[in-house]
Parts: C-alpha cells; sequence; structure tokens
C-alpha cells in the first residue's frame, strides 16, 4: 500500500504515478454580483444627476415618452411685470374743459370717457387762464399726488397731451382740450396703453391638447 493510499482504504484505491488532485480555492462569485450591482447604481445616480441638472436648465418642464407633461412649474411674473398701485378710471374724477373756439367738445368728450369708465365731473369752457391759449392736444392736471396716479392713467386716453399739477387739494384731475386735439385715442389702443401701464391684462397661457394649460 502507498504512503499516498488514505487509512481505511484497504488498498482499495491507489494513487499512482505523479499527479495528485489540487484543492481550487472556491471563485468569489459574491464580490462579482457585488461589484456589478455597485456599478448599475452608481449608473443610475449619475443618470439622475443629469436628469436634474437638466430641469434646471430648462426651468423644470420635460416630457415623457408617452408625451405627457412632468414637473410642470410655472414661472413666476418679474418684478417689472407685476401691476402697479394705480387707480382704475371708476376711480377717477374728470373735469372736461374746452379750450378752443370748436363748440360742444368738451360734451362730447366727456361722454366718451363716461363710455369708457371714467366718472365725469364739470363740463364746459376753460378758464381764461387756459381759453385759447393751450397749442397742444391737451392739458392735464390735477393735484401733486395725481402725478403718478391718476393723470397716467388719464393720459391713455389722449397721447401727447400736457401733465401739470396745482395747489387743489381734492383728488379731480382736470382734461383741457387744446386747438390739435380731434378726438381721444382710438379704444382699442387706450385699452393696450393703460393694460401696458398697470399691468393688469397679462398675455393668457396657452392651452395644450385636451383643453388643459400649459406651462
Amino acid at each position: 500500500m502507498s504512503m499516498l493510499t488514505p487509512p481505511g482504504m484497504g488498498g482499495q484505491y491507489r494513487i499512482t504515478g505523479d499527479k495528485y488532485p489540487r484543492m481550487r480555492r472556491p471563485r468569489r462569485r459574491g464580490r462579482l454580483v457585488f461589484a456589478i450591482v455597485a456599478s448599475a447604481a452608481v449608473l443610475g445616480l449619475i443618470g439622475w444627476g443629469s436628469l436634474q441638472l437638466i430641469d434646471v436648465f430648462t426651468g423644470g418642464s420635460r416630457t415623457s415618452a408617452a408625451g405627457s407633461k412632468v414637473n410642470c412649474v410655472k414661472a413666476s411674473a418679474s418684478p417689472t411685470t407685476a401691476a402697479r398701485a394705480l387707480p382704475g378710471p371708476a376711480q377717477i374724477t374728470v373735469n372736461v374743459f374746452n379750450a378752443t373756439p370748436r363748440t360742444g367738445l368738451a360734451k362730447e368728450t366727456a361722454d366718451e370717457l363716461k363710455k369708457r369708465g371714467f366718472r365725469i365731473g364739470d363740463v364746459g369752457n376753460a378758464t381764461k387762464e387756459y381759453d385759447k391759449k393751450v397749442t397742444g392736444v391737451g392739458v392735464l392736471i390735477g393735484p401733486k399726488a395725481s402725478l403718478d396716479t391718476s393723470l397716467p392713467v388719464l393720459g391713455t386716453q389722449l397721447a401727447n397731451a400736457e401733465r401739470r399739477t396745482d395747489t387743489r387739494t381734492g383728488a379731480t384731475v382736470d382734461l383741457v382740450l387744446g386747438d390739435r386735439f380731434t378726438s381721444l385715442t382710438g379704444r382699442t389702443d387706450a385699452d393696450k396703453a393703460l393694460a401696458a401701464l398697470t399691468g393688469s391684462s397679462p398675455s393668457p397661457s396657452p392651452v395644450g391638447k385636451g383643453g388643459k394649460k400649459s406651462c
């Protein structure tokens, strides 16, 4: 019996020659699987981070593969487009005076201003201070407080009218019609000027398919 024969074999099994079984370490499949999973997780994080960067630079709006809108963020209005604290036409009382030789001009203008929502005060001929002395389209006159409130609003109805202030204590303003006056600014243009001044009429959001507003 060879010395290489395991005890108890009784010589039934012999190992001959110079070859013998080698003991191999088991393959570390666990580490390989872990490495693959870790790599996939890192790639997933990189992809997610890329999508977040895309959202930041595109305003947070993108389209999914199915075509539906996801992560839609409504942009806030900038300070320059925010509505200004100005009175509306219904809060402004206007006296209309005619400084021209043409008759009926003050009443005709006052009626049109009333249709546009302004409150009408006195209507008639201008005082001697202005009668036949206004060479432009007209003069808007009010208290100092009206220079940045009521007069700009009234000015949307008569482009190029001069603006002045005096020492009056009330909030009523005057419209004195001058030699170059023919009519008030067209209703459509006046409304656009008023909307631009107050920011009260922003552009509507576009409507997508299915009646849903898009960002």
